[in-house]
């Protein structure tokens, strides 16, 4: 029996989802999860085989969860399931030690079908998808700069960048400066609607504790 955890902050897609993969005679549905922090709660206390996360949640992503879950509990494998997938999600989820990586139009057959080849040792990442990140290609961006238009993001000044990030104010202009001319943007707003929209920055990176 494949010990299943689902997590989305969706209650009626998460019970609709529940009440079919137990359906499938080798898989059961031991925890449900709404936020990423009750996700990872769950997972240390149900230890399951394979961990259904939402990309979206509420505190902590699924992205965040996987990462933590790879690392406290390795034999659990991950899956992404999303409705708003950008490029870069798929780059920093195989960073994170994801197995699978799938829409939320995939069939509940489908879904079944990936759960166990991932409980087999091997990775599904839906072929879409994958063509969508290739196409796209790498960020231009070095992590020091990806790092700022994180933080300039949510309206951050100068200053308060410079503060947060214990660099001065002229080095945070010239690394924002940079990341502009690489994107080809007018200004720091629109370099940053880029980098979300190739999903090169997703807001500050977070982390969930197992401990």
């Amino acid at each position: 029996m494949i010990r299943v955890l689902l997590a989305d902050d969706e209650h009626l897609i998460r019970g609709a989802l529940a009440a079919l993969l137990a359906l499938e005679e080798d898989l059961s549905v031991v925890a449900e999860a709404s936020t990423g922090p009750e996700a990872a709660a769950m997972a240390r206390h149900h230890r399951p085989d394979i961990a259904i996360l939402d990309l979206q949640m509420p505190k902590k992503d699924g992205i965040a969860v996987a990462d933590a879950l790879c690392k406290a509990l390795p034999a659990c494998k991950t899956l992404i399931v999303t409705s708003h997938s950008l490029p870069g999600h798929l780059k920093r989820a195989l960073e994170a030690g994801v197995r699978g990586f799938v829409p939320k139009t995939v069939s509940a057959r489908d879904l079944a079908r990936i759960v166990r080849t991932l409980h087999a040792g091997d990775r599904y990442i839906d072929p879409r998808l994958a063509a969508e990140a290739i196409s796209t290609g790498d960020s231009p961006l070095t992590p020091r700069e990806a790092d700022l238009l994180n933080l300039a993001a949510d309206g951050a000044s100068i200053s308060e960048i410079a503060k947060r990030s214990a660099l001065t104010r002229g080095t945070v202009r010239n690394y924002l400066s940079s990341a502009t001319i690489k994107l080809r943007a007018e200004n720091r707003h629109e370099a940053i609607h880029i980098a979300r929209e190739r999903g090169w920055i997703w807001g500050i990176k977070s982390t969930v504790d197992l401990s």
